[in-house]
């Protein structure tokens, strides 16, 4: 028997994908991938064999989502499941590959980060000038190699030690704090407002450009009735309009090719179809005064540096102070060093997407205008090479394309589980807590503070009509949902983990968060008055 853990719930993206999307990102990755129902596993099976694998295994993912932990456990327990490792994974370390370097730890140094972003700042620009003028195999070819560059950083040893350095760090805050002083989590309150983050700087950078909005009622009028994506060429012909338009090409430029369900090349970005952020930026227009990502920053960095000064304090009345200070003192530079880089790896894998997605839908044109296929986003349901061998041949089969949307389509429907065996037995974790409240939703907590609001449970981000004080409750939310951030005071999801991209920012923001909350969009009802406890992870619906 095989077992296979969603790569979905890691990515905090359980739609099904096309097959354009499902071979790109396949051919991004560091282990085999499998797919079921227009998702992508992992066959985690080898590691699992071998009681070292096991161990690192069943530690890493119940750290960070305990439903897919338990249900490994849940089939580790059974008598005779596990197959006799096999010779080549007997020293394989949870989900490491065999004979991959550990990683060791690295000091806290702003520089390093700054050489990363650099690094990949280059090979993006190199990317864009190389692409010009590509078409046909070239263009193909071209893609392929850079995928191998873009590898080679996304699992660079120094960008991993960087952010795990990030993730011990808080861990160790959590662990040392709580124990020494019974101050718990820590480490949410201390790497509030860390610097370099991009994907909390893109929720913040748009309530810059609602500032600029706010100015001109004449757009923001004209803005509340549109829903085609060209708005932005009617915008100079109002007053203030430029000024707009030029806020929202700032943006569009640095952010704009993120988008929900951006793990999926094939998905909209925000470049493609800026109405996606219109409820957004208006709503910022409508509930903030100017000034409030400013407000935010300033207002995180002070309380990290309030909670630091206090347990500075109260550790020098500890036995060993002087080491406790100085060891704690270190983590949290660490900490606030590191963190904000766990979120550029994403950034720069879909940076270079959306180039290839604009060189991919020109070649998709020319092979409409060539007769090969009938419409340019037939492409989208062709896998990679396959691509490649109709660019080649200049002959598409259309029968296997409406096969394959007939599918995408019935893909829909389905569930993913976190967990599935090759018996085709979806596996269902449970969290293992007591003393709950009765009625209560039970989640993983990422992000602590208890409050009580009123609950928004919205399915698209493009519909999100948020005021101040609201709770969101929804499925998931990747990077493209982040701007939403701003404008609530809790967050809660079906899916995600410790480390999920929702987790990070909302630490960042201080926004108590619970997420994996089991068919929270459909037990809790829009309008519904609900607490969230994000210390605890338990939601409770109070009307």
């Amino acid at each position: 028997s095989r077992v296979y853990v969603s790569v979905g719930h890691q990515q905090m993206m359980t739609d099904p994908m096309r097959p354009l999307g499902l071979s790109l990102w396949q051919m991004k990755a560091r282990v085999p991938m499998s797919e079921a129902g227009g998702r992508l596993f992992v066959d985690v099976t080898a590691a699992l064999s071998s009681p070292a694998g096991r161990a690192g295994l069943l530690g890493m993912l119940g750290r960070s989502d305990p439903l897919i932990g338990d249900a490994l456990q849940t089939l580790v327990d059974r008598a005779g499941f596990l197959p006799a490792p096999p010779p080549d994974v007997l020293t394989a370390a949870g989900p490491t590959p065999a004979g991959a370097p550990p990683v060791r730890p690295i000091e806290a140094d702003p520089a390093i980060v700054a050489a990363l972003v650099a690094r990949s700042q280059a090979a993006l620009a190199a990317l864009k000038r190389d692409i010009q003028g590509k078409s046909g195999s070239a263009l193909l070819d071209l893609i392929v190699a850079d995928h191998e560059e873009l590898k080679r950083f996304l699992f660079d040893a120094t960008g991993m030690q960087v952010i795990l350095g990030g993730i011990e760090a808080a861990r160790w805050l959590d662990e040392h704090l709580a124990s020494w002083l019974d101050v718990k989590n820590a480490g949410d309150v201390l790497s509030q407002s860390v610097s370099g983050n991009v994907t909390s700087e893109m929720g913040l950078a748009l309530l810059d450009v609602a500032d600029v909005m706010r100015r001109h009622p004449a757009v923001v009028s004209h803005l509340e009735s549109v829903d085609d994506d060209g708005f932005m060429d009617s915008l100079a012909s109002l007053p203030g309009g430029q000024e707009v338009h030029d806020a929202l090409r700032h943006w569009l430029d640095t952010y704009g090719m993120r988008g929900v369900g951006e793990i999926d090349i094939t998905r909209p970005r925000f470049c493609e179809r800026p109405t996606m952020l219109l409820p957004m930026v208006l709503g910022h227009v409508r509930n903030f005064a100017p000034g409030e990502a400013a407000r935010r920053i300033e207002a995180g960095q002070r309380r990290a540096a309030e909670l630091e000064r206090t347990i500075t304090e109260r550790m020098r009345t500890l036995p060993d102070a002087e080491q406790k200070v100085e060891e704690t003192h270190r983590m949290i530079v660490r900490l606030r060093t590191f963190a904000g880089y766990r979120e550029f790896p994403k950034y720069a894998w879909v940076s270079h997407d959306a180039v290839y997605k604009k060189a991919l839908l020109e070649e998709g044109q020319r092979l409409v205008q060539a007769g090969v296929l009938r419409e340019t986003e037939d492409l989208y349901f062709l896998r990679f090479e396959e691509l490649r061998e109709v660019v080649r041949t200049r002959t598409a089969d259309p029968r296997l394309i409406d096969q394959r949307k007939e599918a995408f389509e019935s893909y829909r429907a389905l569930r993913p589980p976190r967990v599935l065996t090759s018996e085709g037995e979806a596996v269902t974790g449970v969290y293992r807590r007591e003393h709950l409240p009765s009625g209560a939703l039970v989640g993983l907590p990422v992000c602590a503070g208890v409050v009580e609001g009123r609950a928004r449970v919205i399915a698209d981000v493009a519909d999100a009509s948020l005021e101040p004080g609201d709770i969101l409750v929804t499925t998931f939310t990747d990077p493209s949902w982040t701007p939403l951030f701003v404008a609530i005071k809790a967050l809660v999801t079906e899916v995600g983990g410790l480390m999920t991209h929702g987790a990070v920012v909302a630490r960042e923001y201080g926004l108590p968060t619970v997420v994996g909350v089991v068919d929270a969009t459909t037990s809790i009802k829009d309008g519904q008055r609900i607490r969230v406890d994000g210390t605890h992870g338990v939601v409770e619906i109070l009307d």
